[in-house]
């Protein structure tokens, strides 16, 4: 019996990854109508909010997953990273309501892009940290530039932590989970020291990546029914750039 069996075993009637993969779904679009249409010192601003940090660590945990399950793992990067071009301009335009290279009084280069993007450079990583034909003093180095590299993208190089953590200690829930944990409270500690404006709780909502643990604690090793995986696979693909196109359409339209 194989060390991965025999950590999730006890969870064989729990949560597939089919199942942590649409709770993430969902989660995002509560977040992302939030960031769109409520206040985020509202109330239920930062509900939404606090339900959306859910999406982040359990993507970030399904790709560590997806990269030990796949056949294919140059396929598998190649088709995250086309991902992440797909989905640059419809994040760029929900996030401002231009497209990424614009012309006002010269041309105009938005920075930053999508979480895909994160999640393809932890992806990445996993990749080199995993090939034995490379040195480890040029694995030391590749890692340091994809960290650096992952600046741009949304969740930035937290994603990519978080992907080599669940990717490192697959196999032992309680050490990835304790490596979530220990390294979950960066992004709060960035947002509170650079977006909280003096207002202490603003970002407490950061906090709630921390309820993903028990959903991801609960994860059986498994993908889910064979009827529903080829369009859960397939529905994250599409529903991400499609959701912040419409969202996006909706919120600028008529400003």
């Amino acid at each position: 019996m194989s060390p991965f069996h025999t950590s999730y075993a006890r969870y064989n009637e729990k949560m597939s990854s089919n199942t942590l993969k649409i709770i993430a779904i969902t989660a995002m679009l509560i977040d992302h109508i939030a960031w769109a249409f409520v206040p985020t010192l509202n109330p239920l601003g930062q509900l939404m909010h606090i339900i959306g940090r859910l999406t982040a660590p359990i993507m970030c945990f399904l790709i560590a997953e997806g990269y030990h399950h796949t056949r294919n793992a140059k396929k598998y990067a190649l088709r995250l990273g086309l991902f992440a071009l797909i989905s640059h301009v419809p994040y760029i335009y929900f996030e401002t309501g231009r497209l990424p290279i614009y012309y006002d009084n010269g041309l105009k280069i938005i920075p930053g892009t999508s979480v895909i993007y994160s999640l393809f450079l932890g992806l990445i990583l996993l990749m080199v940290q995993n090939n034995r034909r490379i040195q480890d003093y040029i694995k030391n180095l590749l890692v340091i530039l994809i960290l650096i590299a992952s600046t741009p993208g949304d969740w930035s190089f937290f994603a990519v932590l978080w992907i080599w953590v669940f990717g490192t200690y697959r196999g032992d829930i309680k050490r990835q989970l304790l490596g979530f944990s220990l390294t979950a409270v960066l992004p709060f500690a960035f947002s509170f020291a650079f977006f909280s404006q003096g207002i202490w709780w603003s970002q407490l909502f950061q906090l709630g990546v921390y309820l993903a643990i028990p959903l991801i604690y609960l994860y059986n090793g498994k993908l889910g029914y064979r009827k529903e995986r080829v369009w859960v696979k397939w529905i994250f693909y599409v529903f991400y750039p499609l959701h912040l196109l419409i969202l996006g359409l909706i919120k600028h339209i008529g400003r």
